[in-house]
């Protein structure tokens, strides 16, 4: 018996090591491609202007789409925050089904998730995703008014509205509006983009952590014939639909949103599923459960729903759609082998490159801390809880507390502050902005603004 148990545990220790031999191969693998891809997707939102957006997305016409599915590319690609960020467009008057278009489009059509992908899994998955993201808001459009209703969606705006009339944040104005030449010669908008490329890192660290881990595991204790049960295999289109179907459904139970849910993709593949269901998992990110009870929070269970089911049903179709042309034209891969098969830690191309990149991160971090030097932070404020960087004009959250304004990047992380209380001390990476520089505090209960200086009362 004491031998039996030390095989047994011998054999345990063996796959627990492997899997975590397999979840670094994968994160060394994408180091590099993630560095840059936050970096570039940093600059971006750094040199992206988005003063008043809600004004020309009320409506869903094809001018309002495109808006919508653009401005949703310059952001923030965490699935939290641009869950939050939609609700924000809600509230200020936009069109819902418009909003939608923006999610989609702020978690599918990023640069990070797309360099991810070709370092892991391979070109094909990248341009997927971004032929796959374009079909979804079509769809989307398509069928808005079918899937979210004016009589559904009109009275939740109009609850969200109420509610956030009666807690009215102050807020600065966005940057003023110049011209992109001119913002890539400021030095401030270099320092406000390494601050947004520290910001997405850390509040993302969590995801990435997971996704890596779980994926790990996920390879070396699943067995094939467990992938060859939930997969349909060898049953022509039906295997196609099945597993497009079947691939946001896994995300649901996943809890891994945003480029997190790569490496579980990476797994999938190896275990069995079509190209369509890979990639509609992909787009699953925004059908998490986490994410399912946010909706139902902000919106109600109704529109909830509405909205996974609805965003499933895009998304599967969007899915199989791809694999249908990528079939056509001979671009789904014969062989399912992800950059980890053959990875190992040696002296190559990926650890050069992945050495640059860490040199790249240790200049951005000590640019993002002294952002001031450089004339940069203004009109920002980082979210004391996951770290991400909002801009103050278009902050989804907003809590005054002790004579200091904090700004958040959601609800979520307003409740957690809530209950967490302000932090004893603010350190430079989590900088909040002064109610100095703003003239009142609106009162939660009544609405009177007052001045934090004199109010009687302070929460």
């Amino acid at each position: 018996m004491a031998v039996l148990f030390a095989i047994s545990n011998s054999v345990l220790g063996d796959a627990i090591g492997g899997s975590l031999v397999e979840s670094a191969l994968m994160f060394w693998e994408t180091l590099w491609p993630l560095v840059l891809g936050f970096g570039i997707a940093g600059l971006v939102q750094a040199c992206a202007s988005r003063d008043g957006m809600e004004k020309v997305l009320g409506n869903h016409r094809a001018g309002a789409i495109s808006r919508a599915a653009g401005y949703g590319m310059l952001s923030s690609s965490c699935s939290y925050a641009a869950s939050a960020m939609t609700k924000n467009l809600v509230v200020k008057g936009a069109d819902f089904i418009t909003a939608m278009v923006f999610m989609v489009a702020s978690t599918n059509l990023v640069i990070e998730i797309g360099l991810v992908l070709i370092a892991l899994m391979g070109w094909q998955f990248a341009v997927a995703e971004f032929v796959g993201g374009p079909i979804m808001i079509v769809l989307l459009a398509l069928l808005g008014t079918l899937l979210f209703p004016a009589v559904v969606t009109r009275p939740a705006q109009q609850r969200l509205q109420r509610k956030s009339a009666s807690q009215d944040a102050p807020t600065e104005t966005s940057q003023t509006s110049v011209g992109l030449a001119k913002r890539l010669r400021t030095p401030a908008t270099w320092a406000n983009a390494a601050s947004y490329t520290l910001a997405d890192l850390t509040m993302l660290r969590k995801e990435l952590l997971i996704g890596f881990l779980v994926a790990g595991a996920l390879t070396s204790f699943v067995p094939d014939a467990t992938w060859e049960v939930v997969f349909a295999q060898g049953h022509g289109l039906w295997t196609s639909v099945q597993n497009a179907f079947i691939g946001p459904l896994i995300a649901v139970i996943s809890f891994v949103c945003s480029v997190g849910n790569v490496a579980l993709a990476a797994s999938l593949w190896q275990g069995g599923i079509s190209f369509g269901g890979v990639v509609a998992f992909i787009f699953g990110d925004l059908i998490t459960l986490p994410l399912l009870l946010i909706y139902r929070k902000y919106y109600g269970p109704q529109l909830a729903l509405r909205m996974w089911l609805g965003l499933w049903l895009v998304m599967s179709v969007s899915g199989l759609l791809v694999e249908l042309i990528f079939s056509h034209i001979g671009l789904v891969p014969a062989v399912r082998q992800t950059a980890t098969a053959q990875a190992s830690f040696a002296w190559n191309s990926t650890t050069w490159l992945n050495l640059v990149a860490i040199a790249a991160l240790v200049g951005a971090s000590w640019l993002a801390h002294h952002k001031e030097r450089f004339g940069g932070g203004s009109g920002y404020a980082i979210d004391p809880i996951c770290g991400m960087q909002v801009e103050i004009a278009n902050a989804p959250a907003h809590r005054c507390k002790d004579h200091t304004d904090y700004w958040f990047c959601s609800d979520h992380c307003a409740e957690k502050f809530d209950k967490a209380g302000a932090p004893k001390s603010t350190p430079q990476r989590h900088k909040s902005v002064p109610t100095a520089k703003t003239s009142s505090c609106k009162d939660p209960v009544c609405g009177m603004d007052v001045d934090p200086a004199t109010a009687k009362v302070s929460r």
